[in-house]
């Protein structure tokens, strides 16, 4: 890959942050800048790459309570699904495609864990947000969220290469980066033949994480 991910444990509920960089010509995007927005604005600058754009998986307070230091830091504006990027007067929206210096990066929307949940993808680099884990995925708060999170994961991220790296938003499973083809073999969420199967999954999912010894 012509890209290079720098992944940091920021804090909070073992919250991941990301930079993301185009080798060849240096240019970055942030994922995720909560908690600890300094740490990879320093990362950026002693390495003298420049943050392009900046980007929250979705809404929540614990993935976007540091925007506004990492903004005034940087003056590069966190966005989120549905914001217009200042830098190419695009909007961030399903299918929206951004230049990455040699590269490009592509948002695709996953709605379910939340309205606005969305992930990002670069070359073979997935930030998953809180939608998908390893071994795990997001919550939901109702049985017509985990549809919507169901078909979001069958229908947009499931039908990547396998090879595509998962990084996920937060360190809950057994490793910090996954595989598409790997989760798909494993996750016991990807695992159940249908929509009514995950959803009873995520029903008695702690009974099930006791009887397979998951923590």
């Amino acid at each position: 890959m012509a890209i290079h991910v720098e992944q940091f444990r920021t804090g909070g509920d073992r919250n991941f942050g990301y930079l993301c960089v185009d080798e060849p010509t240096g240019v970055a995007f942030a994922v995720d800048p909560s908690n600890s927005p300094a740490m990879p604005v320093r990362f950026a600058e002693e390495r003298g790459w420049k943050i392009r754009y900046a980007f929250s998986t979705h809404g929540h307070q614990d993935h976007c309570n540091g925007n506004g230091e990492f903004e005034r830091l940087t003056g590069t504006k966190v966005l989120l699904f549905g914001d217009n990027c200042p830098e190419t007067g695009s909007p961030v929206s399903d299918g929206a495609v951004f230049p990455l210096g040699e590269s490009v990066l592509k948002i695709i929307h996953t709605p379910g864990h939340t309205d606005d949940s969305m992930c990002i993808l670069c070359e073979e680099a997935l930030f998953t947000g809180d939608t998908l884990f390893v071994g795990k995925i997001g919550g939901t708060w109702s049985d017509d969220d985990a549809r919507r999170e169901y078909r979001s994961l069958h229908e947009r991220l499931m039908c990547l290469a396998e090879g595509t790296k998962v990084y996920p938003g937060h360190d809950y499973g057994s490793s910090p980066v996954s595989t598409i083809g790997h989760e798909k073999r494993t996750n016991p969420f990807l695992l159940q033949p249908d929509a009514d199967a995950f959803i009873d999954l995520k029903r008695n999912w702690a009974a099930y994480k006791k009887a397979h010894g998951i923590d």
